[in-house]
C-alpha cells in the first residue's frame, strides 16, 4: 500500500517542478505541459467517481493489484513518452 502511496504523489507532484524540462523534451510550450498535469488530475478525478461503484463487486486484493499495475504501465509509458500526443495518451 505505501508503495501505490509514493507512486501516486510522484506522478501527480514532482511533474509540477519540471514543465520546463518537459515541455522543452517533448518540443511543446510550458503551457501544453502544464495541460498535462491538469487533464491528468481531471481524468484522476472522473476515474475515481467510476471505479468506486466497479470494484465493489470485486475482490479489493485484484482491484488493488491491478490498479497498482495500470499506474505502473501508464508511468512507464510517460516516462518513455516521445511526444506529447503519446504523453497524453499515456
Amino acid at each position: 500500500m505505501a508503495l501505490c502511496v509514493a507512486m501516486l504523489i510522484a506522478s501527480e507532484f514532482m511533474p509540477v517542478s519540471l514543465l520546463t524540462p518537459i515541455a522543452k523534451d517533448l518540443q511543446s510550450t510550458q503551457g501544453m505541459a502544464g495541460q498535462a498535469i491538469s487533464i491528468s488530475g481531471l481524468f484522476a478525478v472522473i476515474a475515481s467517481l467510476c471505479i468506486a461503484p466497479i470494484a465493489s463487486r470485486f475482490d479489493r486484493r485484484h482491484v488493488l493489484l491491478s490498479m497498482t499495475l495500470l499506474m505502473l504501465v501508464s508511468l512507464v509509458l510517460i516516462a518513455l513518452a516521445p511526444s506529447f500526443v503519446w504523453l497524453m495518451i499515456a
